[in-house]
């Protein structure tokens, strides 16, 4: 059956299989760092520009991290979920299966994005509200948050795309995207946010359009790469029913790591409320070191996304050599 489906597709055979193991990490991990490394360039950048606005504005942004934090935990622990089953089935020349862990992931996204998209329409003053009684903050927050949640197709999809690619080890091109994607949001934050050649005067509501602009020209070349550089998967939802088995392999190994991701949230929001007791200054200046904490420890995270579908692929494989040679030089490097 293997031999079939690999006459069938000869455009599906990838370097996950044959390249050898630390020239294929170093060139499927060094564009996810990167491109990690830029993602967390949106929060930096938005924080710097918002901040020459007034500390209530800083301070908006910096309590809107935890939700952002938690749909890019949703977001990326669902990847991962996607990225394991797919790497798996190409692994075992399953591409039907492969087809069905890419269109169900692309689901799942969709959903995701509908679902935070009803929950920051109808919560996000409430969020505010619940952590302070300073009206400009509220103010500034819910219109910040509003716009991020309405618009989460933009990271939601962003993601998952670039999961897909990742999946068969086409990570230059999640590089690619992300990069495109920060430069025009930093481009356009000033620009917005302090209404420059033209544009109205948008305040903090400008850093968040600025923003998912940027992941929406990310998300349209994404889309494009799977589309036409991307063979060894199809992406196409014609006549497509979400398949429940699918759904929950991918959550099987999605939820854990939705989980580890969402608990730094968690500990965000509740640092806000006890340094809010304080003083506004000191939950801005909190938000500010989280988002460079976590630029810092990208390339670990870039590292570690790179080395998922090298060692899910070698399983489906069963080239437990591969595996064993991945895990190591991860771990020492």
């Amino acid at each position: 059956m293997s031999d079939i489906q690999t006459k069938e597709y000869p455009e599906r055979e990838n370097k996950m299989g044959t390249m050898p193991v630390p020239k294929l990490l170093i060139t499927m991990s060094l564009p996810m760092m990167i491109s990690m490394l830029v993602q967390a360039l949106y929060n930096i950048v938005d924080s710097m520009f918002v901040a020459q606005l007034s500390e209530d504005a800083l301070t908006a942004v910096s309590l809107a991290f935890p939700i952002q934090t938690l749909m890019i935990a949703v977001a990326s622990g669902t990847g991962v979920g996607i990225n394991a089953l797919l790497s798996r089935n190409l692994g075992e020349k399953n591409f039907e299966g492969a087809d069905s862990a890419a269109k169900n992931g692309l689901f799942l996204g969709i959903a995701s994005c509908i679902v935070f998209a009803v929950v920051g329409l109808l919560g996000s003053h409430f969020f505010f509200a619940l952590q302070t009684d300073n009206q400009t903050i509220v103010k500034y927050g819910t219109e910040y948050l509003t716009i991020i949640t309405l618009c989460s197709a933009g990271i939601f999809l962003q993601i998952t795309f670039e999961r897909l690619m990742q999946s068969t080890g086409k990570t230059i091109y999640n590089m690619i995207t992300q990069g495109t994607g920060a430069i025009i949001n930093i481009i356009l934050d000033p620009i917005m946010i302090f209404g420059l050649f033209g544009f109205p005067r948008m305040e903090v509501a400008g850093a968040a359009l600025a923003t998912i602009t940027g992941q929406v020209v990310a998300v349209s070349m994404s889309f494009y790469f799977n589309a036409t550089r991307n063979k060894e998967i199809n992406i196409s939802l014609k006549g497509f029913r979400p398949h429940a088995k699918t759904i929950a392999i991918i959550y099987e190994v999605g939820i854990p790591s939705i989980i580890m991701q969402a608990i730094g949230s968690v500990m965000t929001f509740g640092m806000n409320k006890i340094l809010l007791m304080f003083s506004s200054t000191a939950a801005a200046v909190f938000g500010v070191y989280f988002k460079l904490q976590s630029f810092i420890f990208m390339p670990v995270f870039g590292l570690n996304n790179g080395m998922i579908p090298i060692i899910a692929y070698n399983y489906g494989a069963r080239n437990k050599k591969r595996i064993t040679q991945a895990a190591k030089l991860s771990v020492l490097i």
